[in-house]
């Protein structure tokens, strides 16, 4: 497991979680002043510079319900609201299209091209203001100085830290079933055809060797694809051609956005119970910490200008069947975290906290996720 694949996972679901926001922000006729105001509170607090240094600390992945948390916060940064059958929904949507991303990357290394891709659409999310493209393009910065030098063996270790998280999510979306690229039971359909990668040579010859490097004999094979060699290697600067298409947005035509729970999922859910819901002692450890930082709770819009509650389905009724259908395995309810002013808990939730530190030693977080939530919750 690699401890430097948060960063591409986090900000690779964010991109897509922006998408999709917008599709559906212009789809409900939201108004533009209040749409510009929702995307630029969301980016401004998915990149601010203390949350960015906490995320590219080495670190291992968090579980599904703590990411999911997370991006609750973060989805709920405005005035926007959202319920618990369409945030299902949004991860759902944001998971299964970067699973298909990771799957279909030539290497391991265009992973990186795929969050400059993501980068590069949210900056054009941004509208009037400056100081906002400036952290994003400082996100940029961090992102070159922390991959630019690792070397294939490493990016092959961050791919294969993706595919094990996102292994036992197999859910359906109406986009990928339509383009005959997902199967009906949510598994993806690789292509045996197209692009190579850079630096490879179109399959169908073997080439044979002696002990003293020298090629001796050739043989050709039917490959049963149709590949071609990479124009040219995508730009890892901050302006360039990335040549790479994923991790662009694939919602800039509306169509419809369906999410449906495949049968295999179905009968996974109990087996994998424990990589979707942390054990309870994770949770409280959670919660321990939110309680302690206080302020985690997600305030109601006030003051002159009213918040909206979006909805990712297309009418209430469905999304109210939605969340009734939905496997409670696989519901990633979120934490309810408050900030208590009772004296007795707080007397004991100190004395807890006292158990935990050690003199001589720096402090640590409770657990996974801590940090990033308690980020979230200064800014």
């Amino acid at each position: 497991m690699s401890v430097r694949t948060l960063p591409l996972l986090f900000l690779n679901l964010g991109g897509e979680m922006l998408y999709i926001l917008d599709q559906r922000l212009r789809a409900q006729n939201i108004p533009g002043d209040k749409a510009r105001k929702v995307l630029n509170d969301i980016i401004s607090t998915m990149f601010s510079r203390k949350f960015m240094e906490e995320l590219f600390k080495p670190q291992e992945l968090y579980s599904k319900k703590a990411l999911r948390t997370v991006y609750d916060r973060l989805a709920h940064a405005s005035i926007m609201r959202l319920n618990q059958a369409s945030m299902d929904k949004l991860y759902d949507l944001m998971t299964m299209a970067f699973k298909y991303q990771v799957l279909l990357c030539p290497r391991p290394k265009d992973v990186l091209l795929v969050t400059f891709n993501h980068l590069d659409a949210i900056k054009g999310f941004i509208q009037d203001s400056p100081t906002i493209l400036h952290q994003v393009d400082e996100t940029f910065q961090q992102l070159t100085e922390t991959y630019g030098g690792l070397s294939a063996g490493e990016f092959q270790l961050i791919r294969q830290t993706l595919l094990i998280f996102f292994q036992d999510l197999h859910i359906r979306v109406s986009i990928f079933l339509k383009d005959k690229v997902q199967n009906s039971n949510g598994r993806f359909v690789l292509p045996v055809s197209g692009p190579l990668p850079w630096g490879t040579k179109v399959p169908g010859l073997i080439r044979t060797f002696n002990n003293k490097g020298e090629e001796v004999r050739k043989a050709e094979f039917k490959h049963g694809g149709s590949y071609v060699a990479a124009p040219k290697e995508g730009s890892f600067e901050l302006y360039g051609d990335r040549v790479l298409k994923l991790g662009t947005n694939m919602y800039s035509v509306n169509r419809p956005m369906e999410t449906h729970m495949s049968g295999a999922s179905e009968n996974l859910a109990a087996q994998t119970q424990e990589s979707i819901a942390p054990n309870p002692l994770a949770k409280e450890e959670l919660n321990l910490l939110a309680r302690l930082i206080g302020g985690m709770e997600i305030k109601k819009p006030s003051g002159p200008e009213p918040g909206f509650r979006l909805n990712l389905f297309t009418t209430d009724e469905e999304e109210e069947q939605a969340a009734l259908t939905r496997p409670e395995e696989l519901s990633y309810e979120v934490i309810n975290i408050q900030a208590t002013q009772d004296q007795q808990t707080n007397e004991e939730l100190a004395r807890i906290m006292g158990e935990f530190e050690i003199l001589d030693q720096p402090r640590r977080s409770a657990s996974k996720g801590d940090d990033l939530l308690a980020m979230m919750d200064e800014l």
